[in-house]
């Protein structure tokens, strides 16, 4: 019978990846079962201890790791989560957090569900220079805001000397 801690290890192993099997898991999907489950807390585990833990177990020259060194990693993990506790406990814990669960699309960008034509024609979130070319009422001001209305004298912008050059040298 597959314990659920495998099954759970199953099912994070194949997300994402049609071809995977479930036997075999990437850095990507054990880190991302590692935060889903609570394994890592940001504290006592990060993000980095997960990936150097991967690393650590994996076979050499690999991408990927099998159920007993998932199971090995947990062990490297364990004490870390749950200092102070027996080995025995502290691995208890972490599959307590691990049994039963699925990857979730948690984390996941939402689409907007408004309209596109509507969110982008909304003048009122436009910045920048965009925001530039409409009036307070969001009505567009036409050439103007678009324009940046140049002077074509020749002058740079900053130059205080406009028109003083003496005209009888030409």
């Amino acid at each position: 019978k597959m314990s659920e801690v495998e099954a759970a290890f199953r099912k994070f192993a194949v997300y994402g990846d049609t071809s995977a099997s479930g036997n075999d898991m990437t850095g990507k999907n054990f880190s991302k079962m590692c935060k889903e489950c609570g394994v890592m807390d940001g504290k006592a585990v990060t993000s980095t201890d997960i990936d150097i833990v991967f690393n650590k177990v994996k076979t050499k020259g690999a991408r990927t790791i099998t159920f007993a060194e998932f199971q090995q990693a947990m062990k490297e993990l364990c004490s870390k989560r749950f200092k102070g506790k027996s080995p025995e406990e502290a691995l208890q814990a972490v599959y307590g957090l691990i049994e039963g669960k699925e990857p979730g699309s948690a984390g996941t960008t939402k689409a907007t569900k408004v309209g596109g034509v509507d969110r982008l024609t909304d003048t009122s979130k436009y910045t920048g220079s965009h925001k530039e070319r409409f009036d307070e009422s969001g009505k567009g001001k036409g050439l103007a805001g678009r324009q940046d209305l140049t002077d074509n004298s020749g002058y740079v912008g900053a130059y205080k000397g406009a028109g003083t050059y003496d005209q009888t040298h030409e």
